[in-house]
């Protein structure tokens, strides 16, 4: 039986971002996809959390607007303190950039650049330089993620498990708020999965960020401090940590119910 890691105490949990009774829809008539129906949910500081749900549950949905990449048919959608459904474009591409990091599936690297290039592209792509201060914190990160002395090679030149590694440390580099992870451990084999999963808790619990992880992998949501399972557009189930048989056999059990 896998269990998840031991607990971190964690204190003063700020809420980093939220949703209330946020519904989504796609198309119109007869033809309309509900991919959310008035779903509520905090993420906080300094916590994993895991959504999860069959296929279609509106899993990948919810992490979108929770990450200002998409917008709400209705209902309310915050980043820290604002409410940013009536933002336009620019300026929620700026507050995505200060308060938002990304790790997906695919890494997303950018291939003609080398490992620290990539890790500090988000502090080029806002016309500012690290301080000394963030270059130390960064310098530690990559330390931490065993990437010290890959920092010249290019995503190419790299293991799948390396490129996942530059991935999170690019989005943990500016230290934003929120990190969203879209099936991190999706194109990797089982032990480097581990040690992904393993470092975006640390993440959490050492650097006090908020990560939610959308996973379908038992595996993957036995290292979050919190689960939250979605059918049909809603949550069904909010569990604390939990096994992965435990996980799984509620999955097969939202699964049957479809």
């Amino acid at each position: 039986m896998t269990t998840a890691p031991p607990s971190v105490p964690r204190t003063a949990l700020d809420t980093v971002a939220r949703v209330h009774r946020v519904a989504k829809h796609y198309g119109a008539g007869d033809a309309t996809v509900h991919a959310l129906r008035g779903v509520d949910l905090a993420v906080r500081r300094g916590e994993l959390v895991a959504i999860m749900g069959p296929s279609g549950s509106g899993k990948s949905t919810l992490m979108h607007l929770l990450a200002g990449l998409d917008s709400p048919t209705s209902g309310e959608v915050w980043l820290g303190d604002r409410e940013i459904g009536g933002l336009d474009d620019t300026a929620l591409t700026l507050l995505r950039r200060e308060r938002v990091g990304f790790v997906f599936q695919a890494f997303n690297l950018v291939p003609t650049l080398d490992v620290m290039a990539n890790v500090l592209l988000p502090f080029e792509l806002g016309g500012a330089r690290p301080t000394r201060e963030e270059r130390a914190f960064i310098g530690r990160l990559l330390g931490e993620l065993g990437l010290a002395d890959r920092l010249a090679h290019r995503p190419r030149e790299l293991s799948g498990g390396q490129q996942q590694r530059v991935a999170i440390a690019r989005a943990l580099a500016s230290r934003p708020q929120l990190v969203v992870a879209d099936e991190p451990t999706g194109n990797l084999d089982s032990r480097t999965g581990r040690e992904v999963l393993a470092i975006l808790a640390a993440a959490a619990a050492g650097h006090g960020q908020a990560i939610a992880m959308v996973t379908h992998d038992p595996i993957a949501a036995a290292y979050a401090d919190r689960i939250v399972f979605l059918a049909d557009g809603r949550v069904v189930a909010e569990e604390g940590r939990m096994d992965a048989e435990r996980i799984a056999r509620f999955m097969l059990t939202l699964e049957g119910d479809r």
